[in-house]
């Protein structure tokens, strides 16, 4: 059995922590055919995850992520592709929350 650890720190707080971790549950239930389940906490949640021959849990915090996953034998052999591209689209995710949000201009008026 292989396993997969990555820890990856924010500064998001738990609220968007929370829109990080479902938009990446949804993303592994539709890419990688996972079920997920989402537990909310007071200061911690846990995301749940497993399909046949992986299975593990995203624990979301107000300023990291926590990810342990078991493959099976099978899925264990694709270990090193299946971990980057787990960092990849959690990286991904945390990179669109970090980006502002753009304002429109309020320059000063020509008399």
């Amino acid at each position: 059995m292989a396993n997969i650890h990555i820890r990856r720190d924010h500064q998001l707080g738990l609220d968007g922590a929370r829109k990080v971790a479902w938009k990446w549950a949804e993303h592994a239930e539709s890419e990688f055919d996972m079920q997920c389940a989402y537990e909310e906490g007071d200061d911690t949640d846990v995301v749940h995850f497993n399909r046949t021959g992986a299975k593990g849990t995203l624990r979301v915090a107000a300023d990291h992520f926590d990810l342990d996953a078991q493959l099976g034998f099978l899925l264990g052999a694709f270990k090193d592709r299946i971990e980057s591209e787990i960092v990849k689209n959690l990286d991904e995710l945390l990179e669109k929350k970090k980006k502002p949000a753009t304002k429109s201009a309020t320059g000063s008026k020509k008399k």
